[in-house]
């Protein structure tokens, strides 16, 4: 995408979300169909012949008995930014629909997302989910979507070539780098042990600029400033990121560890891990489903915890989320939180012992690694995550060694745990991947002035229109 269309773009989403502050978005009072029954229309439905498609028909004639009082209509509708906004303007968003984690702020900043507060006070949701992950949701203190999955970000280890290079404890758990400069260490043992990529990261499609994130926030970096005013100022053309971007940059031209072909995508990413071309990426933990396409043995997965940094230990949150916008009615709102009830409770009642169960158990009769436990949506102390961790135990089909250090990470978490930007996520990301890019491509780069023009088009592309 060009710069200039950048700009177009960036000014009418601007254009719309001042409108709607102004203006807001008035409650729909026509939510009744001619049988009383609350209407509510339901977003992310799978296509017809996609193999979701009966799981969620299951759920929906089942939610139907047990709700007569609410008419459903399905939507095979799914969360698109460009799109997003206008179709909010316009009234036409679903009553209950999926998005990331970091839309959220951004469409409650708009109002164009529903306040759930007291509709999950109502239904019994008040100290159930996990804080850290409402107050990453939560711009003024307000409830403003329903967490469904979380995650936070970790190291993956190749454990064949760990064990190749001697970066093995003798339990079968591995080595863990304990700083930045430390992983580029362990990286460099496994190119001279094994002629293999040391660490493999991906540096488009707004990936790269994801995972440096939490990189760069461990070096002391804040990328953006609110003002006084309301505005935000872009701060990332800092002594800090620069030492965060040259990091980065010596992995090829200092330490020589990165794969052949250093500017891969997401996907390469993963082929190049699970063949055991390259030994370490960062991710989150529920990764193994995509090295599993590449047919990689599940006994040669490892997980751990994210390095520290120089000047702090940070790893990224993110994950997914129900929202509902803000012209749904106070009916519509509770008949869309029982909807969601269908698949996510707090409560471990015989309905979600039996359905995660039966999941954990086809996972494992399918051949998907069983064993690693994400950052739960709910309270650590809830009954529904000791039992999960429990029932997570019990089906575990990897050495748990493996995976130790990644669970201990997660459940007792000694890093900040830092939720993505509140605005433009994404676009920073994109700029993000640029430097990334740039650096790798170039060896005689100037990271300050790189990232002095990266800070430059954020700002006037992105802050300076929100």
């Amino acid at each position: 995408m060009n710069t200039n269309l950048k700009r177009v773009l960036a000014v009418m989403l601007c254009l719309v979300m001042s409108v709607t502050l102004f203006v807001g978005c008035g409650k729909d009072t026509s939510d009744k169909d001619e049988q009383g029954r609350t209407m509510i229309t339901v977003g992310n439905y799978p296509a017809e012949g996609t193999p979701k498609r009966e799981t969620f028909d299951a759920r929906l004639a089942a939610y139907n008995a047990a709700n007569p009082d609410v008419a459903v209509t399905p939507l095979e509708w799914s969360f698109d930014l460009k799109a997003f906004y206008s179709q909010a303007a316009g009234g036409q968003l679903p009553t209950v629909f999926n998005a990331n984690f970091t839309e959220v702020n951004p469409a409650a900043q708009a109002g164009y997302a529903a306040d759930l507060t007291k509709v999950l006070k109502k239904r019994g949701y008040d100290g159930q989910f996990n804080q850290q992950i409402l107050d990453a949701l939560s711009p003024d203190g307000k409830i403003y979507s329903f967490p469904i999955s979380s995650y936070i970000v970790g190291l993956w280890c190749n454990i064949d070539l760990f064990e190749k290079a001697g970066l093995m404890q003798e339990d079968g758990t591995p080595m863990q780098p304990k700083t930045w400069d430390e992983l580029a260490q362990f990286a460099v043992k496994i190119k001279e042990a094994t002629g293999k990529a040391g660490i493999v990261m991906a540096s488009n499609s707004n990936v790269g600029g994801w995972l440096f994130t939490p990189l760069a926030w461990s070096y002391g970096v804040e990328f953006m400033k609110q003002n006084e005013d309301g505005t935000y100022t872009a701060t990332f053309n800092s002594p800090e990121a620069a030492a965060a971007l040259q990091f980065v940059k010596d992995l090829k031209w200092k330490y020589d560890v990165l794969p052949a072909d250093t500017l891969v995508d997401n996907n390469k990413k993963f082929q190049l891990f699970a063949t055991g071309e390259a030994a370490m990426f960062l991710d989150a933990g529920d990764s193994a489903p995509r090295l599993l396409q590449y047919d990689m043995d599940i006994n040669d997965m490892g997980v751990m915890a994210l390095p520290a940094g120089p000047a702090k230990h940070v790893t990224l949150l993110g994950g997914y989320t129900y929202m509902m916008p803000s012209n749904a009615t106070d009916d519509q709102l509770d008949a869309a939180v029982r909807w969601i009830e269908t698949e996510y409770k707090s409560k471990v009642d015989d309905v979600v012992k039996e359905t995660k169960t039966k999941d954990i158990e086809t996972q494992v009769a399918d051949g998907q690694l069983v064993g690693i436990k994400s950052m739960s949506v709910w309270s650590n102390d809830s009954e529904f995550v000791k039992w999960n961790n429990a029932l997570i135990d019990k089906y575990t089909n990897i050495n748990p060694n493996h995976v130790k250090l990644y669970n201990e990470f997660v459940a007792n978490c000694p890093a900040e745990i830092r939720p993505e930007e509140r605005i433009c996520a994404q676009e920073l990301y994109g700029i993000l991947d640029n430097c990334i890019q740039e650096v790798w491509s170039d060896k005689n780069a100037d990271v300050v002035k790189v990232l002095e023009k990266a800070n430059s088009d954020f700002q006037n592309d992105y802050l300076n229109n929100f």
